[in-house]
């Protein structure tokens, strides 16, 4: 017995009474049905005045109708009558209680086997979430279970199928052994002429596909490399290359519907050829019988007819089946817990941390692979002080802060709180002391109130409200129609980038954690937005021990110490000034950000730096455009490519919005020190570029947020996320002509 086998077996046994019933009311309309067809033809005869219906004819007629002869006549045909109608009527009351009970099973096994699922995913290490795409997950969630728990249903409507057919075949045996396997060779012949049908369908959908690929392949590297097809004049050849490519993808898609509207008509008449066949034949095997041979063949044809539909309820349960079993596969690995790594447990409660936080000699490598993405780092944090980590994207600056509240365990080395190992706490308590705030804001499609006591739901509308207070965001709550009891929609649509940090930090000021990970909580957000988020941040962050990821080196200048990280480890540890005067990686990432310019050439220097970000984000931009354009424009035939070109987008908004962030910094550092120098005759043209450049990221961020709610697969219905990637494809235009107008701003300055 294969896996696959075992995984629907087990199924199967978690519910033996619903899959015997299933069973036995299978059996019992498939032998009413069997009865009751039986019956109607020679019934009927006898209704009409034929009592010789039965002379000559086979064993089984005479046997069903033996009861009925010692009826007086008179009260034969209402026996005979009230005979059929009954097994008709307990056929489909089997039938009925079949699809019920086979319902009832589909139901409780997806709904069980959904909760188990949840079970696993709410217990098993974050880095299986690393590993998986929230959208793969969500299918398997939906999706794939239901596609099991109906393959489930669709084996033991199988079984029952194929007992109908026994109980089928058995009849029309009986009645004639002859024209049975003349019929079986008949409709072979019906049978193998589909097959062929299919074989060539499924040849035609292979070049269909792949025509339909090199399509949209070639629609992609044009708009990708349009620049370079205009500047070497090759638009007549693209052009030649699309319109062969067109044509060999109408034609076959022409071939498959050909060959698709062929496959009724051919059955349908060679099904007839068949009937008078058997007919023809059936006349010459019962020539010495003439007087039976109408009851016999009208009764055989009648089983026959009720037999065609089953056989092809049967192929139809097999292609089924067959469609399904790639996602029994994909449950039973889904499930499975053997393959998967969780945390162990302590048994200590933490409750605050009284001395310091350490990392000693701590290296980390993620599942799978032996790299090292962490190595020997030798850290330590004493209490009410805050580290900052900065480095290059890569460096391992998030992967480090999310080993403190055990995301997941280091490969070797420790994290230690006051000297004790932090997989000695008992997991819960020792996250429920840890506020977290990350660029990336969690909220629920839920009230305010709600979403800032979520960690503490009991709390008070007194806490709730203080917190709102210290994190700057009472403000916009009172202007809101119904203040704390507001929705805010899906992962809070409803509110600014802004406010949605605003209320995260509330969150985390509720909890009021001893210790606190901040990781780059203001990127992406407008001026005012910002100073309100970072004044909010400095109300939490004080006489709290803090652990800060920053990418703007702007935001961390007071930090107790700096950590610098390069490649997985620490290079340089340090206060701003004392790692300025050594002159080395933080130097360097200082100057990268702020530069060294002079004030003669302030505007200069600041056009040069923007038009190369702008030419780096523009060649970005034209191929994300052209992905987008695919998407928005249906080119893309398969599921794999769309989520391709979805991911390289989501990734391409988040290099550019990186970009755009570095290029603010440096601009406003510049402003700073020129105005400081007495050059603040240069303050508006400074302020055009600012704001332009604040246009370009919120787009950016727009976009961002789009792709990744339709990666996702947030969206129930298709037209939605073909409506927000419109907008999106709008978005990526939008950003292109306003650098086109930066550009020409920066140039004449």
């Amino acid at each position: 017995m294969t896996q696959r086998q075992q995984l629907l077996w087990r199924l199967i046994r978690r519910y033996p009474k619903q899959a015997l019933w299933t069973m036995v009311m299978g059996f019992s309309g498939a032998l009413f049905n069997g009865v009751s067809t039986t019956l109607i033809v020679p019934v009927v005869l006898r209704f009409l005045g034929q009592d010789a219906v039965l002379a000559g004819a086979p064993p089984i007629l005479r046997q069903l109708f033996a009861p009925f002869d010692r009826l007086p006549p008179d009260y034969q045909p209402i026996a005979l009558a009230l005979a059929v109608v009954g097994t008709i009527a307990l056929k489909n009351l089997a039938n009925y209680l079949s699809i019920l009970s086979v319902g009832m099973l589909q139901r409780s096994l997806a709904a069980d086997l959904r909760l188990d699922a949840m079970r696993l995913l709410l217990n098993v290490n974050l880095s299986y979430f690393a590993r998986m795409r929230i959208g793969d997950i969500n299918n398997r969630l939906g999706n794939e279970i239901g596609r099991v728990s109906a393959t489930v249903s669709n084996l033991l409507q199988l079984m029952a199928t194929v007992v109908s057919i026994a109980v089928m075949v058995v009849l029309l045996l009986l009645l004639s052994w002859q024209l049975t396997v003349v019929s079986t060779l008949l409709f072979g012949v019906v049978v193998w002429v589909n097959q062929l049908s299919v074989n060539q369908a499924r040849q035609l959908g292979k070049e269909v596909s792949q025509t339909s690929k090199d399509y949209s392949v070639a629609v992609l590297e044009i708009l990708g490399g349009m620049r370079l097809v205009r500047s070497a004049a090759m638009e007549s050849r693209e052009m030649e290359r699309i319109t062969r490519l067109t044509k060999a993808r109408e034609m076959a898609e022409f071939r498959s519907q050909a060959n698709a509207a062929a496959v009724s008509p051919v059955t349908e008449v060679l099904s007839i050829t068949m009937l008078m066949l058997i007919v023809a034949v059936s006349r010459w095997l019962f020539a010495d019988q003439l007087n039976a041979l109408s009851t016999v063949l009208l009764t055989y044809l009648t089983l026959l007819f009720r037999l065609l539909p089953l056989a092809a309820q049967l192929n139809r349960l097999r292609g089924q089946l067959a469609n399904t079993a790639a996602s029994v596969d994909v449950v039973d690995d889904f499930l499975r817990s053997d393959n998967k790594s969780f945390l162990t447990d302590g048994t200590e409660r933490f409750t605050a941390l009284d001395q310091e936080l350490k990392f000693d000699h701590l290296s980390f490598a993620y599942e799978g692979s032996s790299e090292l993405t962490l190595q020997d780092i030798n850290l330590t944090v004493p209490k009410g002080t805050t580290l900052a980590l900065v480095g290059s994207s890569g460096a391992g600056k998030s992967t480090l802060v999310e080993l403190v509240p055990r995301f997941a365990d280091p490969t070797s080395g420790r994290i230690l709180l006051d000297g004790r190992d932090l997989r000695d706490f008992d997991v819960q308590s020792l996250r429920r002391s840890l506020g977290i705030v990350s660029q990336e804001t969690v909220l629920f499609n839920d009230t305010i109130r709600n979403n800032i006591a979520y960690p503490l739901p009991t709390a008070s509308d007194e806490a709730v409200v203080a917190a709102a207070k210290l994190a700057n965001a009472m403000e916009f709550i009172e202007r809101l129609p119904r203040g704390l009891d507001t929705m805010i929609g899906d992962r809070g649509v409803m509110l600014s980038g802004g406010q949605r940090q605003r209320l995260a930090i509330a969150r985390a000021l509720l909890q009021n954690p001893p210790v606190l990970i901040l990781d780059e909580a203001t990127s992406a957000l407008d001026t005012v937005s910002e100073r309100l988020v970072q004044e909010a941040i400095e109300a939490l962050s004080r006489d709290r021990t803090v652990i800060a990821i920053a990418h703007r080196l702007s935001t961390i200048q007071r930090a107790d110490q700096i950590a610098v990280l390069d490649r997985g480890q620490v290079v340089e540890v340090g206060t701003h000034a004392e790692l300025l005067v050594k002159g080395g990686a933080y130097a360097q990432l200082y100057a990268m950000q702020f530069g060294n310019q002079s004030v003669q050439q302030p505007l200069a220097t600041a056009s040069e730096t923007f038009n190369r970000t702008s030419y780096e984000i523009r060649a970005r931009l034209n191929v994300t455009v052209g992905s987008l354009q695919l998407l928005v424009d249906n080119l893309i035939d398969t599921h794999e490519e769309r989520e391709e070109l979805l991911r390289e987008s989501y990734r391409s908004a988040i290099r550019m919005l990186s970009t755009m962030e570095l290029f603010e910094d440096g601009l406003q550092v510049q402003r700073s020190f020129y105005s400081d120098a007495g050059a603040v005759a240069l303050s508006d043209r400074y302020d055009t570029f600012a704001n332009i450049s604040y246009r370009v990221r919120s787009r950016l961020g727009d976009i961002i947020g789009s792709l990744r709610l339709v990666l996702d697969d947030l969206n129930d219905d298709p037209e939605e996320d073909d409506r927000i990637l419109a907008e999106t494809y709008q978005a990526a235009l939008d950003i292109l002509d306003t650098l086109e107008s930066l550009e020409a701003t920066g140039n004449h300055a």
